[in-house]
């Protein structure tokens, strides 16, 4: 099933080019707390499911290019991503690598980004206006867990995904002598996490880890990999990151890009598409004002 947010903060199953709204479905009291519609909705799956089984018959349809696609988990309590997951992608940065000495992510373990920096498919990326820095596309497969998740083994680690996502990750690189801020803070800008165009839920993908991954910039294909090549699975991104905290039903984990990161500037158009789970574009611009503290 394909699970996305839409228009404000409702909820709907895609099917085709159709989305119906499954929003009458949930409790009443989440229409004060619409953002968090999708974390319930995962963490009472198992129940809803069966209610939702019907939703072609029982729910409105709206055509799926009428509505504004959110990221589909607005809210997670948790982002976490992991770095340098993938061979080739290694040193690719040169100077501006922050992993040094070859370690991958088993070595250098996750990182967090803000949940604010998340928007959906009917979004943009928003760069500071005016800045001179460099901001890089990073395509990646997300992965949302489904219940709570504390120290649980890769063995078992495949029964806590709800589903997956697309991802990606814009970064603002660091200047070697000049300006070289946290990771987290520079991958946190608002909209720096397109994330979409909606969930798929785990039963629909039957091999997460022998999926094609591609992003282009303005057609031109930039970034073209397969999850087989991540250095850390996802069994073991959910080990890991459960070994350190308690995972909440829609937390997402960023698996890691592949080579080709590059950069995007203001007027270019950033596709991504990872197969069977989804494909969506989004426009790169600027935002209206310098802000208070320039990048």
């Amino acid at each position: 099933m394909k699970l996305a947010s839409f228009n404000d903060y409702r909820l709907g199953v895609v099917d085709g080019d159709a989305v119906y709204d499954i929003t009458a479905a949930l409790p009443d009291f989440l229409a004060h707390l619409p953002r968090q519609r999708m974390n319930w909705l995962i963490a009472n799956w198992p129940t809803m499911r069966n209610k939702l089984a019907n939703f072609r018959t029982s729910a409105p349809a709206t055509a799926l290019s009428s509505v504004r696609l959110l990221a589909p988990n607005p809210a997670p309590q948790h982002i976490l991503a992991a770095p340098a997951n993938y061979q080739k992608h290694i040193g690719e940065l040169g100077s501006r690598t922050v992993t040094q000495g070859g370690r991958s992510a088993r070595e250098q373990g996750l990182f967090l980004k803000a949940p604010g920096s998340l928007v959906g498919a009917g979004g943009a990326l928003l760069l500071p206006k005016g800045s001179q820095r460099r901001f890089d596309h990073e395509s990646e497969l997300a992965v949302v867990i489904s219940r709570l998740a504390r120290n649980v083994p890769r063995e078992k680690a495949m029964d806590f995904v709800f589903g997956y996502s697309c991802l990606i990750d814009a970064t603002m690189r660091i200047e070697k002598g000049v300006a070289e801020e946290e990771r987290s803070m520079r991958k946190s800008f608002e909209t720096f996490t397109p994330m979409g165009p909606w969930i798929v839920t785990a039963d629909e993908v039957a091999a997460p880890e022998s999926l094609k991954n591609q992003l282009w910039v303005n057609g031109e294909l930039k970034q073209s990999a397969n999850t087989r090549d991540m250095i850390v699975g996802i069994a073991e991104l959910i080990e890991m990151a459960s070994s350190v905290m308690t995972l909440q039903p829609g937390d997402v984990i960023a698996s890691g890009t592949p080579e080709g990161v590059g950069p995007v500037s203001p007027g270019d158009e950033v596709r991504i598409e990872i197969e069977q789970v989804g494909a969506m574009t989004l426009p790169v611009r600027e935002c209206e004002a310098v802000s208070p503290r320039a990048y």
